[in-house]
């Protein structure tokens, strides 16, 4: 192949190719997380209040800023402390998002002050799925394991979750008789109801004197301790390691409150959408919490006078929630009078997706969504996924439906762009799933509109039209002319291709391929759909890695085209004064039996997505606005909302 042929293949659509093929070849593949730092827009503060049996229960708060904070419920009890604990008491709640973003899991130390400092032998272990209902179980280390007759106390449990061994780690400090108190630390087992092995030593530091109120954060590759000095000093205290296990720990000199008071109880925790940390602790001697701040975990500021509170917290942490989660507490509990929570239309889904084509069910009566998985460098996903709904508003995740690496035999990467058409076949709804995959086209089939769907073995379409040389064959759409019943397949980037559909719905009348290109301005992303006899076709502009990624329009008289220009096209684009770019890649939804319309989309993730550079055509949200049009059928343009 000589030089000029070699650049020719570099075009802007090779090049993406070049960057899927090299993706799929690395060893290791950054994934999405299961929730988005995006979709962090408050936080949980958990907490009890006191000594006494009314103060010694799990109390709920909330924040939008991490710096100003209300009470849920009136500063009253979230959580039963009888129902749970074996003492009837409960203190030092830590609570910890899972590692699959959805599951809750808190501890606490089962412990009624009243009966002495040395009275308890167990911890409280807790797991939610929506921080509302918990399930519950004790471990007493003293009834659990052998030869603990000197074991004095059990305080202060924390969790976090161990990647090389994939269990969840408690870690607590215990006192035996005539000892200092030292952390300790087991695994939860699978359900979270009990810890598996002996307790092993986690942190004891070298001047051989008891620690207490452990709490462990992760930065880069280092886990941070920081714990309570028991008894000699009574402050904050930071040690690093790189390894959990490995028992070598650096310990750094001083101490880290910014206060001679006494202090205990110290969380550490990440403000959203920033590279700064708080660092909050208990002045249990002066009823107060104290906050710091940090940008490296060892240099801290008092930021006291910047903190509001309208309650009294003892020994408590705070971990960042989603808006849907904070929607979620705040319906069980009520919102805090002082405080005005913002009801945010957009996105519709928690997490980074794409491409999204939407589908009203006859068969269930539901909405549904079928994004491209995003969040995956350079558009490497593998799985398709898709969420339902009632009211369009509140989404649930009905789990992966096709997995190219285990459900398609003839591609495995660059899962993009599905589409989805309802079919009443003999009496019997069928789903047939169109999608792209290493720029070929599949299509799978299924009984019910969340699968599991069955890939036909083949791709669809594999080649370019006829005439044809630049582009991919990505971005199906598939549309069945409500006049004659037929269905079409839409595809192309670079192009737009259209077959007619055999009866089948898995296979297409090769006679039938054409191209309908409409202008220069089309890059991807056709949609096709009908109005009071005028058949819209809805295409992509620029490129999704673009802020100017936009929406334009035509109009036909037939699905096969040809297709009008109006003079003013462009329905979707930015608006850099709310924050919204990269709009583009949609799907129309008609709500049945009326003439109301919903254009649903893409964009770049907000806040971050604008300062991603690349990276934000690959970390997208999905939305949903109304769409409009006038008394001459013309699309009127899109407002999008935050």
């Amino acid at each position: 192949m000589n030089q000029s042929n070699m650049l020719t293949m570099f075009n802007r659509y090779g090049l993406v190719l070049l960057l899927s093929l090299l993706n799929s070849c690395l060893m290791a593949q950054n994934l999405p997380p299961n929730v988005a730092e995006k979709d962090f827009d408050a936080y949980l503060f958990t907490y009890f209040t006191g000594n006494d049996q009314e103060g010694e229960a799990i109390r709920y708060a909330i924040s939008l800023d991490g710096y100003h904070y209300f009470t849920l419920n009136n500063n009253k009890p979230v959580i039963d402390s009888k129902a749970i604990s074996s003492t009837g008491g409960v203190r030092d709640p830590h609570i910890l998002r899972g590692v699959d973003g959805k599951t809750f899991y808190m501890v606490a130390t089962d412990m009624v002050a009243a009966n002495g400092w040395n009275s308890n032998r167990a911890m409280v272990l807790l797991k939610s799925e929506d921080l509302v209902h918990w399930k519950s179980h004790i471990v007493n280390i003293q009834k659990k394991y052998p030869n603990q007759q000197d074991l004095e106390r059990v305080w202060a449990p924390q969790t976090i979750f161990d990647p090389k061994v994939q269990k969840y780690m408690i870690y607590w400090s215990m006192k035996y008789k005539d000892t200092p108190d030292i952390i300790y630390y087991a695994y939860a087992n699978a359900d979270f109801s009990d810890i598996e092995g002996t307790p092993q030593q986690l942190f004891y530091p070298q001047n051989g004197k008891s620690c207490i109120d452990a709490d462990i954060i992760k930065k880069d590759s280092l886990y941070h301790l920081f714990y309570k000095t028991e008894g000699h000093g009574n402050g904050i205290k930071h040690a690093t390691t790189a390894n959990l296990h490995s028992g070598s720990w650096i310990e750094e000199e001083g101490y880290k409150q910014q206060t001679t008071d006494a202090v205990e109880g110290s969380c550490i925790f990440k403000l959203n959408h920033s590279n700064e940390y708080m660092l909050i602790y208990d002045v249990y001697g002066k009823g107060r919490y104290e906050f710091a701040k940090s940008n490296n975990l060892s240099d801290f500021t008092s930021i006291d006078n910047e903190i509001s509170m309208d309650f009294h917290p003892r020994h408590g942490t705070v971990m960042p929630i989603t808006h849907r989660e904070l929607l979620r507490l705040v319906a069980r509990w009520g919102t805090p009078s002082e405080l005005t929570i913002a009801q945010k239309q957009n996105p519709v889904l928690e997490g980074y997706y794409a491409d999204p084509e939407i589908l009203y069910s006859k068969k269930t009566g539901l909405y549904y969504i079928y994004p491209t998985s995003d969040g995956f460098d350079n558009w490497g996903g593998y799985y398709f996924k898709t969420f339902s709904s009632e009211n369009r508003k509140d989404w649930k995740d009905e789990g992966v439906i096709l997995d190219l690496k285990k459900d398609v035999q003839w591609a495995n990467r660059n899962a993009w762009a599905p589409a989805i058409e309802e079919k009443k076949i003999n009496g019997k709804y069928q789903y047939f799933y169109y999608f792209s995959a290493a720029q070929k086209i599949g299509v799978a089939v299924a009984d019910n509109p969340t699968g599991p769907f069955k890939d036909s073995g083949k791709p669809l379409i594999a080649n370019k039209p006829a005439g044809v040389k630049g582009g991919q064959q990505i971005d199906p759409d598939v549309f069945t002319d409500p006049k004659t019943n037929k269905s079409y397949l839409y595809w192309g980037n670079g192009y737009m291709a259209v077959a007619e559909l055999n009866a089948d719905m898995v296979s297409i009348k090769q006679e039938t391929v054409k191209t309908l290109t409409p202008d220069e301005t089309f890059r991807e992303g056709t949609y096709v759909f009908y109005r009071k006899g005028i058949y819209y076709f809805l295409w992509s502009e620029d490129d999704t890695r673009s802020e100017n990624y936009r929406v334009r329009y035509g109009m036909a008289d037939s699905p096969n085209g040809p297709i009008r220009i109006p003079k003013n096209n462009l329905i979707l684009s930015k608006v850099p004064e709310k924050g919204i770019y990269g709009t583009g890649h949609n799907s129309i939804l008609e709500i049945p039996g009326k003439d109301e319309w919903y254009i649903v989309y893409h964009r770049f993730n907000i806040p971050d997505g604008i300062k991603m550079g690349d990276a934000a055509g690959f970390h997208r949200e999905v939305c949903i606005d109304k769409l409009s049009f006038d008394g001459a059928g013309f699309i009127q343009p899109v407002r999008p909302q935050y």
